[in-house]
């Protein structure tokens, strides 16, 4: 075993995954390797770490209507769109990702003093940090459990504000996922892509596609907070649907008089 197939196997090996083949190999390597050593004995400090983290949990921003609409995952979820070439294995991808991510953390430390004199190679270190930020966030906006999908709309408050990718997949998540919840904490998480007509525009949109009164409130104080003018008909005809729910009618009509 080489440098290079000792540093793919960390991952595994951290997390106690590794065949027993796999782990003799690397840790006869690790016996002989002072650097491959020191790297994964610092590396794995940090590991450990990341695992005792707890789970973040959906902010306030939510309301309480959020915690109080927890039900029963639905047993059926739609085919999922999109799929991206690193999905057959997502779970592992997040594992690699979040290695490579705290590896450039700590090689940007060692190089700090370099990195002053040269302004291009801390440009590159926050490009590939974004990157594996935004390889997270996909990964998990498409998995199978709603807990995980909640745990990528999390992290796409990590990600730069211009990232179209990120943003087509809240849209997706508002728009299709089944979880009444995720499309909820989506909705939240579209505040921080404020900026973009894209995201202004598919919120809008996104407005006449949905069935939850919930989802359809907080649309609602989505486009009042951002005061988005251009909203005013969609809304005009969501009020005007018939049978639509009463408390939806009125924070229609409340979020009109809002954008006048």
């Amino acid at each position: 075993m080489n440098c290079e197939d000792a540093r793919r196997n960390f991952a595994e090996y951290w997390h106690g995954t590794l065949d027993s083949a796999g782990m003799d190999a690397l840790e006869s390597h690790l016996k002989v390797c002072e650097g491959c050593r020191a790297e994964a004995d610092g590396l794995k400090e940090i590991w450990g770490a990341l695992g005792e983290m707890p789970e973040e949990q959906p902010g306030i921003g939510l309301r309480s209507r959020f915690y109080a609409s927890l039900r029963d995952w639905e047993q059926h979820e739609i085919a999922r769109r999109h799929r991206s070439w690193w999905m057959p294995h997502p779970m592992i991808q997040i594992a690699a990702g979040l290695v490579i991510l705290v590896s450039g953390l700590v090689i940007g430390n060692l190089t700090a003093r370099n990195a002053v004199s040269n302004p291009g190679q801390v440009a590159q270190l926050e490009k590939e940090v974004n990157s594996m930020r935004q390889l997270v966030t996909l990964s998990l906006l498409q998995q199978q459990n709603a807990s995980d999908r909640l745990r990528g709309v999390t992290w796409s408050y990590r990600v730069e504000q211009s990232d179209s990718e990120v943003l087509a997949a809240l849209l997706t998540a508002v728009n299709h996922d089944p979880n009444v919840n995720v499309r909820l904490a989506a909705v939240d998480a579209l505040h921080n892509f404020a900026d973009s007509p894209v995201g202004r525009r598919g919120l809008v949109q996104a407005l006449g596609k949905q069935t939850s009164p919930l989802v359809q409130i907080a649309i609602l104080d989505q486009i009042v907070d951002l005061h988005d003018k251009t909203a005013s008909p969609a809304i005009q005809k969501l009020a005007e649907t018939a049978e639509l729910n009463p408390e939806v009618k009125e924070h229609a009509t409340w979020a009109l008089r809002q954008l006048q």
